[in-house]
C-alpha cells in the first residue's frame, strides 16, 4: 500500500475549512479518492467529507452553497505519522472506511491511506509460506492452551499482523504450516477471505514436527508448478518490512536465497584486551559489538525446495547450508524498522509496548 505524501496527488484531495459543499464536490471529482480532507490555515485536519455525506446532504435538500465542514466528520479515524502498514490495513478493513488520513502529532495532516490503494494494487505472483507449528514452549503457561502465533497484540493475533502486511504489499496466496493446537490456528483464519487473501494449510504430522523449513516440502508436493520465488517467514515475528522491494532485491541479485537480516548490537561490559603474543596491544573500554543476525524472512527460488527432505526436521539455516554447499548465490537483505521475535513473555510484552 502505498502512502501519499504533501505532493500533488494529495493536494488534489484538500480543501480550505471555508470550502463548499460545491468546492468539496469538485475536490471528490478530480481526486478520484472518494473524500475531501479540510484543513485549516495551520495545515491541520478540521474534517472529513465523503462522496456519501455529499449524496446524505444534497438528498436532504442542503444547497451546494452550505459549508462543507457543517456535513464532515469533525473527528475522523486517523493514523499516526508513520504508522505500520498492517495497522493501517487493519483500520481500514476493521471499519470499513474508504480512506484514513495520516496525521503528525501537532494534527498537521501529512498523508492519506485509501482502500483502493490496497484492494486495487495489483497481486504479486509469489506464494507466501507462514511457519506456525511450533510449540513456543518459551512462552511457558501462554501457550499451553494457544499457539504461539495467536497471542494478541494491539487486539490482533500476531499471525494476523503478518498476514496483513503481506496482504499490503500485494501477496494475496498464503500457505500456512500448521502442527501444535493447529486447530485453532484454521478455525482462527479460516481460507483468508475477512484479510483479503487467499489462506492454504500446511499440515504436519501431530508426533512429526518438521521445522521451520521441513513443511516447504509439504508446498513442494501441493504445488510443483512453482515459477515465482517463494517468500517464507515464522509466524511469531512482530515486524514491518517491504515484502515486495525483498523480492525484487531477491531477483535483482540473481540469488537462490535471499535472506532478511537485522542488525545486533552488543555492549560488553567490561574493558577488552588486545594481545599478541602475550603483550598487550591495546585495551577498549566496554566496546560495542554490532553483528547482523538472521531475521527469519527469506525469499527462497523455487528450485531449491528440491534440497528440503521429506518427512524429517529440518531448519532454514539448513537449507541455507546446503545452497552454500552447492555454490549458490545466497544473500542479504538488511531490515532497518523495528523486529520483535515474539519466543518470551518478555518479548511478547514488548511487542505489545511497540503496538
Amino acid at each position: 500500500m502505498s502512502r501519499t505524501s504533501l505532493s500533488d496527488e494529495l493536494q488534489r484531495s484538500i480543501a480550505p475549512t471555508s470550502a463548499t459543499l460545491r468546492d468539496a464536490l469538485l475536490v471528490i471529482d478530480r481526486s478520484g479518492t472518494r473524500v475531501c480532507l479540510l484543513v485549516d490555515e495551520g495545515g491541520r485536519l478540521a474534517g472529513l467529507l465523503t462522496d456519501g455525506d455529499l449524496r446524505r446532504a444534497i438528498l436532504r435538500g442542503r444547497s451546494l452553497e452550505d459549508r462543507a465542514l457543517d456535513h464532515a466528520t469533525t473527528s475522523p479515524h486517523t493514523v499516526a505519522a508513520g504508522s505500520p502498514r498492517a495497522l493501517v490495513v487493519d483500520l481500514l478493513t476493521a471499519l470499513h472506511v474508504s480512506a484514513v488520513p495520516e496525521i503528525a502529532e501537532d494534527a498537521t495532516l501529512v498523508g492519506l491511506h485509501t482502500l483502493s490503494d490496497v484492494v486495487g494494487a495489483k497481486p504479486l505472483p509469489n506464494v507466501a509460506v507462514i511457519m506456525a507449528g511450533g510449540r513456543g514452549s518459551r512462552l511457558g503457561d501462554l501457550t499451553r492452551h494457544t499457539p504461539k502465533p495467536l497471542m494478541t497484540v494491539a487486539g490482533r493475533s500476531i499471525i494476523e499482523w503478518i498476514i496483513l502486511g503481506l496482504v499490503g504489499d500485494g501477496i494475496r496466496d498464503i500457505h500456512v504450516s500448521v502442527n501444535y493446537l493447529a486447530d485453532q490456528i484454521e478455525e482462527h483464519l479460516g481460507d483468508g477471505s475477512r484479510l483479503g487473501c487467499s489462506v492454504r494449510y500446511l499440515r504436519e504430522e501431530a508426533d512429526r514436527p518438521l521445522g521451520t523449513a521441513g513443511s516447504l516440502s509439504l508446498l513442494r508436493a501441493e504445488r510443483p508448478d512453482l515459477a515465482h520465488p517463494v517468500l517464507v517467514m515464522n509466524g511469531d515475528l512482530m515486524v514491518q518490512f517491504d515484502a515486495g522491494d525483498l523480492l525484487r532485491t531477491h531477483r535483482g541479485t540473481g540469488a537462490t536465497v535471499t535472506m532478511a537480516t537485522r542488525s545486533y548490537q552488543h555492549e560488553v561490559p567490561f574493558g577488552v584486551v588486545e594481545s599478541e603474543s602475550g603483550r598487550v596491544t591495546g585495551v577498549s573500554e566496554k566496546p560495542t559489538i554490532s553483528l547482523d543476525i538472521n531475521a527469519a524472512v527469506y525469499a527462497v527460488e523455487p528450485r531449491a525446495l528440491a534440497w528440503v527432505p521429506d518427512g524429517r526436521p529440518s531448519g532454514m539455516p539448513d537449507l541455507v547450508e546446503a545452497c552454500l554447499e552447492k555454490r549458490e548465490v545466497v544473500t542479504a537483505w538488511p531490515i532497518g524498522s523495528d523486529w520483535i521475535d515474539v519466543g518470551t513473555p518478555t518479548d511478547l510484552a514488548r511487542a505489545k509496548g511497540h503496538a
